[in-house]
This record gives structure tokens, C-alpha cells and sequence, in this order.
């Protein structure tokens, strides 16, 4: 039998704004946004609107945020 790694249900897994993350690491709104827009197990919810601005809202899993904290993280030498 393979032992698969055992992820957080998405449905009580903690959520973070791009505002929450961006206070934790100390980096920009926009920055936190363009880290994250089209990461793989970000929830994006957004509406069809004809004519006028998109409006998005973004919810980023804690798995996801490690994850791609991780993969910018420079290794120690």
C-alpha cells in the first residue's frame, strides 16, 4: 500500500486574504496578489460584469502559502 501525503480538507482548511498574508510577510497587497492569482488551490470568486471593472476576490489555503513561500525561499549554502 503507498502512503499519499494527507492534505487539509478544503472545507476547514485555514484561508488567508491577500491583505492577512501581506501583514504576515511584510510585502505589498499587489505583490501578494500577483504571487498568488493563478497558483494552483487558490479559490478565486469573481462575477461576469459587462462594461465595467472585474471585481476578484482571492482566498489562499494555508497549504497553498507554505507551498509557494517554500519554492521562493533561497536555501542556505
Amino acid at each position: 500500500m503507498s502512503q499519499l501525503k494527507q492534505f487539509p480538507s478544503p472545507i476547514i482548511e485555514v484561508t488567508y486574504t491577500p491583505a492577512q498574508l501581506a501583514g504576515m510577510r511584510q510585502l505589498s497587497v499587489d505583490t501578494i496578489r500577483s504571487l498568488f492569482e493563478r497558483e494552483p488551490g487558490v479559490m478565486l470568486l469573481q462575477r461576469p460584469r459587462r462594461g465595467v471593472r472585474r471585481y476578484r476576490t482571492l482566498r489562499i489555503p494555508a497549504s497553498v502559502a507554505e507551498r509557494v513561500f517554500r519554492r521562493l525561499t533561497v536555501p542556505a549554502a
